[in-house]
């Protein structure tokens, strides 16, 4: 639960141990806006504010499942400018992520990472309770994958934002949401699972 913006904070934290840290972000959008309603921090615009604050080692940082409508017509610009691995979710229609997570397990490396995931990340059609819903997203399945694929990375913390239940009368968001953060913790290193 929480919008997006609750990352920036976190991160602070975070970094003050283990600055700077890689990111796997799953998301409809980067999150990398400048301002909105002439307001600098909101739930668009954390991982700009980290990149600015020097919280994210940007060679390390990968935006998966990135889509939706844009006025800019090159709207990762900004994130491949600052290094970072966008994966647009039409790279993800119709196949498995697990070779996606082997490069990206590589691409962490041993250094702190961070997990970030924002539920509208997945298709609206299985996760509708959130505010920005955005069609054609990724699956449940893609998400285990997702989150499964950063077992053995040196995870320093991780959430999962944006659930917002009362958008979605069949409770299915929630329950998705609440296994999701599950499979999270479980890949934590230290976390023993059976």
């Amino acid at each position: 639960g929480g919008d997006h913006t609750i990352t920036y904070p976190i991160l602070q934290a975070v970094a003050e141990k283990h600055s700077p840290v890689g990111l796997v972000h799953v998301d409809a959008h980067t999150d990398t806006g400048d301002r909105a309603l002439g307001e600098k921090i909101y739930h668009g615009t954390p991982f700009r504010c980290c990149v600015e604050e020097g919280l994210l080692d940007c060679s390390r940082v990968v935006q998966i499942g990135i889509r939706g409508s844009s006025y800019d017509p090159d709207p990762y610009k900004y994130c491949r400018d600052q290094g970072f691995r966008v994966v647009p979710a039409e790279e993800c229609w119709r196949k498995s992520l697990v070779p996606l997570m082997g490069e990206v397990r590589k691409q962490m490396g041993d250094k702190p990472v961070y997990i970030s995931f924002d539920i509208d990340g997945l298709d609206p059609a299985y996760a509708p309770g959130t505010g920005t819903p955005e069609i054609a997203g990724l699956t449940p399945a893609q998400a285990l994958e997702i989150i499964r694929g950063c077992k053995g990375l040196n995870i320093v913390g991780c959430d999962l934002v944006e659930v917002a239940p009362m958008y979605d009368v069949s409770g299915n968001t929630a329950l998705l949401g609440a296994n999701l953060l599950f499979e999270m913790l479980c890949v934590v290193p230290r976390v023993k699972t059976m």
